[in-house]
Protein backbone atom coordinates (compact mmCIF):
# COMPACT_ATOMS: atom_id res chain seq x y z
CA UNK A 1 0.00 0.00 0.00
CA UNK A 2 1.20 3.46 -0.86
CA UNK A 3 1.92 5.62 1.79
CA UNK A 4 0.11 8.61 1.60
CA UNK A 5 0.89 12.11 0.97
CA UNK A 6 1.85 14.53 3.36
CA UNK A 7 0.03 17.70 3.51
CA UNK A 8 4.20 18.97 2.82
CA UNK A 9 4.40 17.12 -0.26
CA UNK A 10 6.87 14.95 0.97
CA UNK A 11 8.03 12.33 -1.51
CA UNK A 12 6.33 8.95 -1.53
CA UNK A 13 7.95 5.57 -1.81
CA UNK A 14 7.25 2.19 -3.33
CA UNK A 15 7.24 3.12 -6.94
CA UNK A 16 3.89 5.14 -7.35
CA UNK A 17 3.77 7.96 -9.91
CA UNK A 18 5.00 11.27 -9.78
CA UNK A 19 1.69 13.22 -9.93
CA UNK A 20 1.50 16.41 -12.25
CA UNK A 21 -1.55 18.42 -11.61
CA UNK A 22 -2.55 19.78 -15.39
CA UNK A 23 -5.37 22.74 -15.15
CA UNK A 24 -6.89 23.19 -18.82
CA UNK A 25 -10.29 24.97 -20.12
CA UNK A 26 -11.66 21.78 -21.64
CA UNK A 27 -15.75 23.14 -21.68
CA UNK A 28 -17.40 26.26 -22.50
CA UNK A 29 -17.51 29.81 -21.83
CA UNK A 30 -13.55 28.14 -22.16
CA UNK A 31 -11.39 28.40 -25.06
CA UNK A 32 -12.27 24.66 -26.26
CA UNK A 33 -9.75 24.92 -28.73
CA UNK A 34 -6.67 26.27 -27.11
CA UNK A 35 -7.46 24.17 -23.98
CA UNK A 36 -7.17 21.05 -26.30
CA UNK A 37 -3.82 22.05 -27.51
CA UNK A 38 -2.62 22.81 -24.37
CA UNK A 39 -3.59 19.42 -23.27
CA UNK A 40 -2.10 17.61 -26.58
CA UNK A 41 0.93 18.99 -25.23
CA UNK A 42 1.40 18.08 -22.11
CA UNK A 43 0.06 14.53 -22.80
CA UNK A 44 2.68 13.95 -25.43
CA UNK A 45 5.64 15.25 -23.56
CA UNK A 46 4.47 13.00 -20.10
CA UNK A 47 4.31 10.26 -22.55
CA UNK A 48 7.77 10.95 -24.22
CA UNK A 49 9.21 11.28 -20.32
CA UNK A 50 7.52 7.93 -19.18
CA UNK A 51 8.86 5.88 -22.47
CA UNK A 52 12.61 7.38 -21.52
CA UNK A 53 12.01 5.92 -17.71
CA UNK A 54 10.04 8.19 -15.77
CA UNK A 55 11.31 10.43 -12.82
CA UNK A 56 14.24 8.07 -11.75
CA UNK A 57 12.08 4.95 -12.70
CA UNK A 58 8.67 6.13 -11.35
CA UNK A 59 6.29 6.67 -14.61
CA UNK A 60 4.79 10.27 -14.51
CA UNK A 61 1.20 10.78 -14.35
CA UNK A 62 -1.16 13.89 -15.19
CA UNK A 63 -3.69 14.36 -13.31
CA UNK A 64 -6.46 16.77 -15.52
CA UNK A 65 -8.72 18.96 -13.99
CA UNK A 66 -11.46 21.37 -16.06
CA UNK A 67 -11.61 25.00 -15.80
CA UNK A 68 -13.71 26.21 -18.35
CA UNK A 69 -12.54 29.48 -17.80
CA UNK A 70 -14.10 29.77 -14.02
CA UNK A 71 -11.96 31.13 -12.06
CA UNK A 72 -13.78 29.73 -8.90
CA UNK A 73 -13.48 26.14 -10.01
CA UNK A 74 -10.04 26.58 -10.90
CA UNK A 75 -9.14 27.65 -7.10
CA UNK A 76 -11.02 24.58 -6.22
CA UNK A 77 -9.28 22.27 -8.41
CA UNK A 78 -5.74 23.42 -6.72
CA UNK A 79 -6.90 22.61 -3.32
CA UNK A 80 -8.29 19.35 -4.52
CA UNK A 81 -4.84 18.62 -6.25
CA UNK A 82 -2.93 19.89 -3.51
CA UNK A 83 -4.86 17.51 -1.32
CA UNK A 84 -4.18 14.12 -3.99
CA UNK A 85 -0.44 14.91 -3.34
CA UNK A 86 0.72 16.42 -6.89
CA UNK A 87 3.96 17.27 -7.35
CA UNK A 88 3.39 20.42 -9.08
CA UNK A 89 0.87 22.39 -10.65
CA UNK A 90 0.89 22.48 -14.57
CA UNK A 91 -1.37 24.67 -17.28
CA UNK A 92 -3.99 26.98 -17.73
CA UNK A 93 -4.47 29.72 -20.88
CA UNK A 94 -7.22 32.21 -19.66
CA UNK A 95 -4.79 35.02 -17.51
CA UNK A 96 -7.63 35.35 -15.19
CA UNK A 97 -8.20 31.84 -14.83
CA UNK A 98 -4.57 30.91 -14.00
CA UNK A 99 -4.62 34.11 -11.59
CA UNK A 100 -7.14 32.61 -8.97
CA UNK A 101 -5.05 29.59 -9.69
CA UNK A 102 -1.67 31.11 -8.66
CA UNK A 103 -2.80 33.03 -6.14
CA UNK A 104 -3.91 29.65 -4.59
CA UNK A 105 -1.08 27.62 -5.15
CA UNK A 106 0.75 29.83 -3.78
CA UNK A 107 -1.07 30.33 -0.91
CA UNK A 108 -0.91 25.92 -0.65
CA UNK A 109 2.81 26.11 -0.94
CA UNK A 110 2.52 24.86 -4.86
CA UNK A 111 4.62 25.08 -7.40
CA UNK A 112 3.08 25.97 -10.49
CA UNK A 113 4.61 25.97 -13.91
CA UNK A 114 1.93 28.72 -15.69
CA UNK A 115 1.89 27.50 -19.38
CA UNK A 116 -0.41 30.48 -21.44
CA UNK A 117 -1.53 32.89 -19.35
CA UNK A 118 -0.01 36.64 -19.95
CA UNK A 119 -1.35 38.77 -16.71
CA UNK A 120 1.55 40.71 -15.83
CA UNK A 121 -0.29 40.64 -11.89
CA UNK A 122 -0.34 36.44 -12.05
CA UNK A 123 -0.39 37.43 -8.36
CA UNK A 124 -0.47 40.56 -6.32
CA UNK A 125 2.71 40.06 -4.49
CA UNK A 126 5.75 38.42 -5.39
CA UNK A 127 6.09 34.71 -5.05
CA UNK A 128 8.93 31.83 -5.26
CA UNK A 129 6.34 29.30 -5.74
CA UNK A 130 5.01 30.21 -9.41
CA UNK A 131 6.83 30.60 -12.61
CA UNK A 132 5.91 31.15 -16.62
CA UNK A 133 6.73 30.35 -20.25
CA UNK A 134 4.42 32.80 -21.83
CA UNK A 135 5.55 35.74 -21.85
CA UNK A 136 4.56 38.63 -19.89
CA UNK A 137 1.29 40.64 -21.14
CA UNK A 138 2.83 44.30 -21.16
CA UNK A 139 6.13 42.89 -23.19
CA UNK A 140 4.23 40.61 -25.94
CA UNK A 141 1.44 44.03 -26.24
CA UNK A 142 3.71 46.48 -26.50
CA UNK A 143 5.59 44.22 -29.48
CA UNK A 144 2.29 44.20 -31.02
CA UNK A 145 1.55 47.73 -30.79
CA UNK A 146 5.27 48.51 -32.64
CA UNK A 147 4.06 46.44 -35.28
CA UNK A 148 1.26 48.83 -35.35
CA UNK A 149 3.22 52.30 -35.78
CA UNK A 150 5.46 50.71 -38.09
CA UNK A 151 2.64 49.47 -40.35
CA UNK A 152 1.45 53.56 -40.46
CA UNK A 153 -1.00 53.05 -37.76
CA UNK A 154 -1.65 56.12 -35.44
CA UNK A 155 -5.56 56.21 -34.98
CA UNK A 156 -6.36 53.36 -33.38
CA UNK A 157 -9.27 51.58 -31.75
CA UNK A 158 -9.80 48.98 -29.13
CA UNK A 159 -12.73 47.54 -28.86
CA UNK A 160 -12.89 45.52 -25.58
CA UNK A 161 -15.09 43.28 -23.16
CA UNK A 162 -15.00 43.88 -19.21
CA UNK A 163 -12.27 41.88 -17.66
CA UNK A 164 -9.28 42.39 -15.80
CA UNK A 165 -7.40 41.00 -19.07
CA UNK A 166 -8.95 43.39 -21.74
CA UNK A 167 -8.02 46.56 -19.21
CA UNK A 168 -4.49 45.64 -18.59
CA UNK A 169 -4.37 44.98 -22.76
CA UNK A 170 -5.81 48.42 -23.34
CA UNK A 171 -3.72 49.83 -20.47
CA UNK A 172 -0.71 48.19 -22.27
CA UNK A 173 -1.34 49.46 -25.76
CA UNK A 174 -2.66 53.02 -24.38
CA UNK A 175 0.53 53.87 -22.34
CA UNK A 176 2.74 52.47 -25.34
CA UNK A 177 0.79 54.43 -27.92
CA UNK A 178 0.29 57.63 -26.78
CA UNK A 179 3.57 58.85 -25.76
CA UNK A 180 4.38 57.71 -29.41
CA UNK A 181 1.94 60.33 -31.37
CA UNK A 182 -0.24 57.41 -31.63
CA UNK A 183 -4.01 57.89 -31.07
CA UNK A 184 -6.31 55.36 -28.80
CA UNK A 185 -10.57 55.62 -29.14
CA UNK A 186 -12.10 52.84 -26.52
CA UNK A 187 -15.15 51.19 -27.61
CA UNK A 188 -17.01 49.21 -24.88
CA UNK A 189 -18.14 46.19 -26.06
CA UNK A 190 -20.81 46.32 -22.92
CA UNK A 191 -22.66 49.16 -24.51
CA UNK A 192 -22.53 48.81 -28.86
CA UNK A 193 -23.48 46.19 -31.14
CA UNK A 194 -21.18 44.90 -34.17
CA UNK A 195 -23.34 47.65 -35.77
CA UNK A 196 -22.78 50.34 -33.67
CA UNK A 197 -19.13 49.42 -33.89
CA UNK A 198 -19.05 50.33 -37.66
CA UNK A 199 -20.55 53.51 -36.88
CA UNK A 200 -18.23 54.33 -34.23
CA UNK A 201 -15.17 53.09 -36.43
CA UNK A 202 -16.45 55.09 -39.39
CA UNK A 203 -17.09 58.43 -37.73
CA UNK A 204 -13.57 58.44 -35.73
CA UNK A 205 -11.83 57.88 -38.65
CA UNK A 206 -9.88 55.07 -37.32
CA UNK A 207 -7.06 52.72 -39.41
CA UNK A 208 -6.96 50.54 -37.68
CA UNK A 209 -9.46 47.79 -34.81
CA UNK A 210 -8.28 45.84 -32.41
CA UNK A 211 -10.87 42.66 -30.98
CA UNK A 212 -10.43 42.83 -27.13
CA UNK A 213 -13.33 40.50 -26.97
CA UNK A 214 -14.04 36.95 -26.23
CA UNK A 215 -13.88 34.03 -29.21
CA UNK A 216 -16.12 33.05 -30.75
CA UNK A 217 -18.44 35.73 -29.48
CA UNK A 218 -18.58 38.80 -29.79
CA UNK A 219 -15.31 38.88 -32.01
CA UNK A 220 -16.86 36.82 -35.05
CA UNK A 221 -20.01 38.66 -35.40
CA UNK A 222 -17.20 42.07 -35.14
CA UNK A 223 -15.19 40.45 -37.68
CA UNK A 224 -18.39 39.72 -40.14
CA UNK A 225 -19.69 43.50 -39.64
CA UNK A 226 -16.69 45.09 -40.38
CA UNK A 227 -15.91 43.33 -43.10
CA UNK A 228 -19.20 44.02 -44.63
CA UNK A 229 -19.24 47.63 -44.42
CA UNK A 230 -18.36 49.60 -47.49
CA UNK A 231 -17.02 52.85 -45.48
CA UNK A 232 -14.33 50.35 -43.49
CA UNK A 233 -12.79 48.32 -46.45
CA UNK A 234 -9.50 50.04 -45.66
CA UNK A 235 -9.50 49.47 -41.96
CA UNK A 236 -6.99 47.01 -40.69
CA UNK A 237 -8.12 44.54 -38.07
CA UNK A 238 -5.86 43.11 -35.38
CA UNK A 239 -6.63 40.60 -32.53
CA UNK A 240 -3.59 40.46 -30.35
CA UNK A 241 -4.67 37.87 -28.02
CA UNK A 242 -4.74 34.97 -30.22
CA UNK A 243 -7.96 34.46 -31.42
CA UNK A 244 -7.04 33.66 -35.41
CA UNK A 245 -4.79 31.13 -34.60
CA UNK A 246 -6.85 28.04 -33.87
CA UNK A 247 -9.02 25.98 -36.79
CA UNK A 248 -12.17 27.29 -35.23
CA UNK A 249 -11.59 30.77 -36.27
CA UNK A 250 -11.06 30.04 -39.98
CA UNK A 251 -13.70 27.17 -40.02
CA UNK A 252 -16.43 29.99 -38.89
CA UNK A 253 -15.05 33.22 -40.10
CA UNK A 254 -13.67 31.44 -43.86
CA UNK A 255 -11.87 34.33 -45.82
CA UNK A 256 -12.87 37.32 -43.39
CA UNK A 257 -10.73 35.78 -40.90
CA UNK A 258 -7.62 36.36 -42.79
CA UNK A 259 -5.32 39.16 -42.80
CA UNK A 260 -6.15 39.92 -39.04
CA UNK A 261 -2.55 40.14 -37.22
CA UNK A 262 -2.21 38.50 -33.63
CA UNK A 263 0.48 37.15 -31.47
CA UNK A 264 2.37 34.13 -31.60
CA UNK A 265 4.68 32.67 -29.06
CA UNK A 266 7.00 30.58 -31.93
CA UNK A 267 10.61 31.29 -33.45
CA UNK A 268 10.85 32.18 -37.01
CA UNK A 269 12.67 28.74 -37.35
CA UNK A 270 11.93 25.77 -34.98
CA UNK A 271 14.95 23.68 -33.39
CA UNK A 272 15.34 20.15 -34.37
CA UNK A 273 13.86 19.28 -31.29
CA UNK A 274 10.53 21.32 -32.14
CA UNK A 275 10.51 20.65 -35.35
CA UNK A 276 9.83 16.27 -34.01
CA UNK A 277 7.35 17.51 -31.64
CA UNK A 278 5.76 19.83 -34.31
CA UNK A 279 5.28 16.51 -36.01
CA UNK A 280 4.25 14.21 -33.25
CA UNK A 281 1.73 16.73 -32.29
CA UNK A 282 0.10 16.94 -35.89
CA UNK A 283 -0.54 13.38 -36.03
CA UNK A 284 -1.81 13.87 -32.23
CA UNK A 285 -4.40 16.54 -32.79
CA UNK A 286 -5.01 16.14 -36.55
CA UNK A 287 -4.37 19.37 -37.32
CA UNK A 288 -1.34 21.57 -37.37
CA UNK A 289 -0.39 22.88 -33.73
CA UNK A 290 -0.45 25.85 -32.09
CA UNK A 291 2.39 27.71 -29.89
CA UNK A 292 -0.04 26.61 -27.31
CA UNK A 293 0.31 22.97 -27.75
CA UNK A 294 4.12 24.27 -27.90
CA UNK A 295 3.92 25.44 -24.58
CA UNK A 296 1.76 22.34 -22.90
CA UNK A 297 5.29 20.24 -23.82
CA UNK A 298 7.60 22.64 -22.63
CA UNK A 299 6.01 22.51 -19.45
CA UNK A 300 6.11 18.88 -18.84
CA UNK A 301 9.89 19.01 -20.14
CA UNK A 302 10.72 21.94 -17.62
CA UNK A 303 8.70 19.60 -14.65
CA UNK A 304 10.25 16.67 -15.59
CA UNK A 305 13.36 17.94 -15.46
CA UNK A 306 13.52 19.44 -11.94
CA UNK A 307 11.82 16.19 -10.60
CA UNK A 308 14.47 14.15 -11.77
CA UNK A 309 17.36 16.73 -10.26
CA UNK A 310 15.70 17.90 -6.95
CA UNK A 311 12.82 15.40 -6.06
CA UNK A 312 9.22 15.69 -5.55
CA UNK A 313 9.71 17.69 -2.53
CA UNK A 314 7.37 20.89 -3.13
CA UNK A 315 9.52 23.50 -1.76
CA UNK A 316 12.59 22.37 -3.34
CA UNK A 317 11.05 22.36 -6.65
CA UNK A 318 10.23 25.90 -6.05
CA UNK A 319 13.64 26.54 -4.90
CA UNK A 320 14.90 25.06 -8.00
CA UNK A 321 13.30 27.95 -10.53
CA UNK A 322 16.48 30.43 -10.97
CA UNK A 323 18.54 27.45 -11.74
CA UNK A 324 16.23 25.74 -14.44
CA UNK A 325 18.13 25.48 -17.41
CA UNK A 326 16.25 23.25 -20.46
CA UNK A 327 16.23 22.75 -23.59
CA UNK A 328 12.73 23.40 -25.07
CA UNK A 329 10.98 23.36 -28.35
CA UNK A 330 11.17 27.16 -28.69
CA UNK A 331 14.61 27.57 -26.94
CA UNK A 332 16.57 27.39 -24.14
CA UNK A 333 14.15 28.04 -21.29
CA UNK A 334 15.70 29.95 -18.15
CA UNK A 335 13.89 31.57 -15.81
CA UNK A 336 14.56 35.12 -13.82
CA UNK A 337 12.90 38.11 -11.87
CA UNK A 338 11.76 41.08 -13.76
CA UNK A 339 10.96 44.62 -12.75
CA UNK A 340 6.98 44.40 -12.17
CA UNK A 341 6.23 40.25 -12.72
CA UNK A 342 5.38 38.60 -9.27
CA UNK A 343 6.79 35.17 -10.67
CA UNK A 344 9.79 33.18 -11.77
CA UNK A 345 9.39 34.34 -15.50
CA UNK A 346 10.64 32.93 -19.17
CA UNK A 347 12.16 36.00 -20.51
CA UNK A 348 13.44 34.59 -23.41
CA UNK A 349 10.05 33.31 -25.62
CA UNK A 350 10.11 34.12 -29.24
CA UNK A 351 7.64 36.16 -29.88
CA UNK A 352 5.76 36.78 -33.19
CA UNK A 353 2.85 38.68 -34.97
CA UNK A 354 1.39 37.19 -37.66
CA UNK A 355 -1.53 36.34 -39.77
CA UNK A 356 -3.52 34.31 -41.76
CA UNK A 357 -2.61 34.81 -45.74
CA UNK A 358 -5.88 36.32 -47.63
CA UNK A 359 -4.19 33.92 -50.49
CA UNK A 360 -4.35 30.61 -48.63
CA UNK A 361 -6.05 30.96 -44.70
CA UNK A 362 -4.68 27.47 -43.73
CA UNK A 363 -0.91 29.41 -43.78
CA UNK A 364 0.46 32.09 -41.60
CA UNK A 365 2.80 34.88 -42.39
CA UNK A 366 5.04 36.35 -40.16
CA UNK A 367 4.51 40.57 -39.69
CA UNK A 368 6.85 41.78 -37.58
CA UNK A 369 9.11 39.91 -34.83
CA UNK A 370 10.49 40.55 -31.74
Amino acid sequence: MNTPPSPSGAERTGGSSVRIGALVPLTRPGWVGAGRHLLAGLELAVREVNDAGGIVGRPLELVVRDTAADPQRAAAAVEELARLGVAALAGEYHSVVARAAATRADSLGLPFLCSSAVLDALTEQPTQWVARLAPAQSRGWQIYADFLLSAGHSRIAIAAESSVYWASGTRILRDYLTPRDGTVIELDLRALTPAAVCDELAGKRATALLLLAGHPEPAVSIVKSVRRDQRLAEIMIGAPAGQPEFTEWATLLGDDGAAIPFLRYLPERLSPLGARVETALRERLAEAPSFVAFEGYDTITVLADVLRSHGTDRARTAESWPRVAVEGTRGQIQFSRTPGISVWQWAGTPIQVVDRDPAEPDRFRILHTS
